[in-house]
């Protein structure tokens, strides 16, 4: 039996500043206060939709991690109904307590209430601690989702105009050259 107090719970507005604090990395770049107030927003529009549902989880009466829940499908084009638990998150200090299984156990509930068959799960690829404890539960890597400005990914897809000197980016070039200039250093003449 669990020495701790685990209590899932649906989010409450009230919340909206420490889910802040927990989701720091992942919310808009935008200022704290921002930030608390696109999360009331969410909590809000989840509390009105049967198709989402937003959990935290109270360790002894101090908030310790939260999941957002959305029902929807595997895909676009895949319509395979699911329940995407999107960044089931544990503040560090209050980890290896129970509150991860807790929020993920409240992922399969929802599934099981809506009779679905599968849960998706999305945490950073560099959070190892937390794919490796999705492993543990099953959930096998299907796909990789990359980020990236708009502007970048339009810079990198438009072939340089003729003539524009952006033939070879200046890294590369500088790269060749430092190989070139070690490859001579290493010439060494044989003696006659």
């Amino acid at each position: 039996m669990s020495r701790f107090s685990l209590t899932p719970r649906i989010a409450q507005r009230e919340d909206a500043p420490v889910l802040a604090e927990l989701w720091s990395d992942v919310l808009r770049r935008v200022d704290r206060a921002e930030q608390i107030a696109d999360l009331e927003l969410v909590i809000k529009a989840a509390a009105e939709s049967p198709e989402h549902r937003f959990i935290v989880v109270d360790l002894d009466g101090e908030l310790a991690g939260a999941v957002y829940l959305r029902l929807t499908t595997v895909s676009p084009i895949n319509l395979d109904p699911c329940v995407q638990s999107i960044q089931p998150r544990v503040f560090d200090h209050l980890r290896r307590r129970g509150v991860g299984r807790a929020l993920m156990e409240a992922s399969v509930a929802f599934a099981e209430e809506n009779g679905v068959l599968h849960v998706t799960t999305a945490v950073p690829a560099t959070a190892r601690d937390a794919n490796r404890f999705m492993a543990r539960l099953a959930l096998a890597p299907v796909a990789t989702l990359r980020l990236a400005p708009t502007s970048v990914v339009r810079s990198r897809l438009t072939p340089p105009a003729p003539g524009s000197g952006r033939s070879t980016p200046r890294v590369l070039v500088a790269r060749r050259n430092q190989r070139r200039a070690r490859a001579a250093q290493v010439q060494v003449p044989f003696p006659d």
